[in-house]
């Protein structure tokens, strides 16, 4: 099958199955299966990390996490929203455990440091939830020189996450959640290219390639560090700034905004994998949707990649990363 009848075919069957599974209906119906319990636990002396905490799925999150009791750490690029998100959670929850940490996750080094100044200052940290996400309407590059939303996407969710590793071998418990999206489903794993330098910039598309790579990430690492609990979801069709204001996808959120879910239902399953028991009893490294664990790949749309493929991309991840540490 040529390349666009193969993208075409991809894009049919990824809007059928979002059209059936992604929205605010479908969330209602799996939410009848839902164990009620599953959810009823206290998070009383769990440390939790959040990145792009101060709206959308990130704050929603951080705000079921904090009336649970849970330590929140926010790690946030705004300092007024930031801040403000913070009170807003502080007074709702009742938990004052909230901390805001400011870093851009597309500043390369900032990155590094961050993870080697929170791992001195902090005894533990339970449960990592990489959710902070952006989409480029055009291509852009850091200061180090990589492109932006692959240095946020990707590069930023690489070095957090080796970074904090082994903080979360010393804790209880511990997890690493990944916010992915079902645009990954249309995209087989590129391990060339990776900074877009060659071709059209398509930045929806761009996004879509690195929500797959993290889902790589995540059963690669799964299988590397089997003592923390690694899992990547997609939230469903939610109606957050990031799709709102991305001009990137007008259209889309044009047409779908009545059937999109609310911040509060993509960031279910997030919380789910976050808190609750039966989240760990699932295999490491899985992706989730609606509680649930499913396939990461479309049925006959060619986007499984080889182990040997997945390793390379790993392996070009860790050389890449490297270059920015500090000494």
């Amino acid at each position: 099958m040529g390349n666009t009848t193969m993208s075409l075919y991809r894009n049919s069957a990824w809007f059928l199955k979002g059209m059936t599974e992604f929205t605010r209906s479908a969330f209602l119906s799996a939410a009848k299966h839902f164990v009620e319990k599953d959810l009823e636990v206290s998070m009383a002396g769990r440390v939790f990390m959040i990145t792009g905490a101060n709206s959308g799925i990130g704050r929603a999150t951080a705000m079921a996490i904090a009336k649970r009791g849970g330590t929140v750490h926010m790690v946030c690029r705004n300092k007024d929203k930031a801040e403000e998100a913070r009170a807003d959670i502080v007074k709702e929850s009742g938990n004052k455990e909230i901390y805001v940490h400011i870093l851009d996750l597309s500043e390369t080094r900032k990155v590094w440091e961050f993870a080697e100044a929170f791992k001195r200052k902090y005894k533990a940290l339970n449960v990592l939830i990489n959710n902070a996400g952006c989409i480029m309407s055009e291509r852009d590059v850091n200061a180090e020189g990589l492109e932006k939303s692959f240095a946020s996407n990707v590069m930023g969710v690489y070095i957090l996450t080796k970074g904090l590793i082994p903080l979360l071998e010393k804790s209880a418990e511990p997890r690493v959640i990944t916010v992915s999206s079902g645009g990954m489903l249309v995209q087989k794993l590129r391990t060339g290219n990776l900074q877009t330098e060659i071709g059209r910039y398509d930045g929806t598309m761009v996004y879509a390639q690195h929500k797959r790579q993290q889902v790589v990430m995540t059963e690669q690492w799964a299988k590397t560090h089997s003592n923390v609990h690694f899992s990547v979801m997609h939230p469903g069709w939610v109606d957050t700034p990031v799709v709102a204001v991305a001009n990137a996808m007008p259209d889309f959120h044009q047409s779908m905004k009545d059937s999109m879910r609310t911040p509060e239902q993509g960031a279910d399953t997030t919380v789910w994998l976050a808190i609750s028991e039966a989240a760990a009893t699932k295999p490491s490294g899985s992706f989730f949707q609606d509680r649930r664990m499913v396939s990461a790949h479309l049925p006959l749309a060619w986007t499984h990649s080889s182990q040997l493929e997945q390793q390379k991309f790993m392996s070009v991840m860790e050389d890449l990363a490297k270059t920015f540490q500090p000494h």
